[in-house]
């Protein structure tokens, strides 16, 4: 449709002729019927990029408005194409899955009547029969002696998946595969209606900054960002904007409840992180993640893995929001983990830059971190780098070849000067015994929270040159 052409054009205008003509198309969308799921998807998908990065009043009104609506706009529509991850969660459709145990408890605790097994994709149930044997005398006794059992009416006389997930260890359910199907409806939880309070929303009256207006070496200077102990309560509308787009983390399953911060990294983003509770820590690297959200919706997550002064960042945006301010976005968090953590080296692992990741390759992820003054270590690969850049610079248009940039991708990129010294350098190479770090470090990998262990780390200079000796091939 024309009209739907013309909001998505919308995304990249601004002042307030542009506020009117996009007030306008709302309006005239507000009150159409689309029956394609093509047309539906391209609708949702713009309603949320502008909710979350309005021009005006008005417009955030009018889309969550619409965005409301999509329960009754999807009735009686093929659901098929509403499964897909880049677009899954939308309000009145279903998401199925197998989701980890964790997951599976927080969902079916908040959402009890929206959540059953999908018993139409579960293709042995039978599995179900040694756990409810012992669980239920008499399914026992069914399961003994019945060639044929209707675990699926045992379950539901029970309780249901929430009953059995209540039962059941994290080995168990896993071992169990069940998957999960939950009718998102008119669910405040869909990625239509999902938001997050937000007492002032930040309107875009003026063009998106750009990757050229950003400076990652004048964010890391930049005055501190407020931070502030939040409630565990948000902890619940990350998982749930995680699984509507089936998408789980480490942290996410295994977050540190209390210690949940909050950060407004300003623009009105505000991005939540934490660490991971004491028993599921990792034997060396601190972990640290979080979400951030833009006016209220979740934009995207971000996973950290801290050794000494180096930070392996992984940073995710969804799809609907790849138009924005990504290059400020990604400035603004390194500054926060710079603050927090002490780090002062990041790196991109090769999977964010495409090394098996056809997505990534697509998008040319390689120059988006590239042109923020990511280098290769390798030299090899750095002389690559500079050749490509170097056409690009001289034939406008030009785009890297796939092939060259999956080359390109085979190694990591680093930010800050000792990316050298941690080139080559894999938990691999350590072997099977975790380094010998001192009990005053060890204590502090054990305490409320792993800062006081990075920042002790990052005052050990003997122990960061053993332990890269030892991480590095033919040491």
């Amino acid at each position: 449709m024309r009209v739907l052409d013309e909001l998505e054009e919308c995304k990249g205008q601004f002042g307030r002729d542009a506020a009117r003509r996009t007030t306008a198309l709302l309006e005239r969308l507000r009150h159409a019927t689309l029956r394609e799921p093509a047309d539906l998807i391209r609708l949702h998908e713009t309603a949320l990029f502008l909710r979350a990065f309005p021009p005006s009043p008005r417009v955030a009104r009018l889309t969550d408005k619409i965005l409301l609506s999509f329960a009754d706009r999807t009735r009686g529509v093929d659901p098929a194409p509403f499964d897909d991850p880049e677009v899954s969660g939308i309000a009145g459709t279903v998401v199925s899955t197998n989701f980890s145990y964790e997951f599976a408890t927080s969902l079916t605790s908040r959402h009890p009547r929206s959540i059953t097994i999908d018993w139409e994709n579960y293709p042995r149930p039978d599995r179900l029969g040694s756990v409810l044997g012992r669980l239920i005398p008499l399914a026992y006794e069914d399961y003994a002696v019945e060639p044929h059992v209707d675990w699926r009416g045992w379950l539901e006389k029970a309780g249901g998946v929430g009953w059995l997930v209540e039962r059941v260890d994290a080995v168990t359910y896993d071992l169990l595969e069940i998957p999960l199907r939950w009718d998102l409806g008119g669910s405040p939880s869909s990625r239509s209606a999902l938001r997050l309070p937000r007492g002032k929303l930040f309107y875009h009256t003026k063009p998106f900054l750009k990757r050229s207006d950003v400076s990652i070496e004048a964010e890391l200077t930049a005055p501190p960002i407020p931070i502030r102990r939040r409630a565990h309560a948000v902890l619940g509308v990350i998982i749930d904007a995680s699984a509507t787009r089936y998408r789980e983390l480490y942290g996410f399953q295994h977050p540190d409840e209390a210690h949940v911060y909050h950060a407004d990294l300003g623009r009105g983003v505000d991005l939540y992180f934490f660490g991971v509770s004491r028993q599921r820590r990792l034997p060396l690297r601190a972990y640290h993640c979080g979400m951030f959200f833009k006016n209220g919706v979740p934009m995207g997550y971000v996973e950290a893995l801290s050794l000494f002064e180096r930070c392996e960042i992984g940073f995710n945006l969804y799809y609907t929001f790849r138009e924005g301010e990504t290059a400020w976005l990604y400035a603004r968090i390194l500054k926060l983990l710079h603050q927090q953590l002490g780090v002062t080296c990041f790196s991109i692992d090769p999977y964010q830059l495409g090394h098996e990741n056809e997505e990534a390759i697509a998008s040319g992820a390689f120059w988006f971190y590239y042109k923020l003054g990511f280098r290769p270590a390798a030299r090899n690969i750095a002389q690559k780098a500079e050749r490509e850049a170097a056409k690009a610079a001289a034939r406008p248009g030009y785009r890297t070849p796939p092939a060259i940039l999956r080359r390109l991708a085979i190694a990591p990129l680093f930010y800050g000067g000792s990316g050298s010294d941690w080139a080559g350098f894999s938990l691999r190479h350590l072997g099977a015994a975790v380094p010998s770090l001192g009990e005053d470090v060890a204590r502090a990998k054990r305490a409320p929270e792993e800062t006081r262990y990075l920042r002790l780390l990052q005052r050990r200079p003997d122990l960061r040159q053993r332990v890269l000796r030892q991480g590095k091939p033919g040491r």
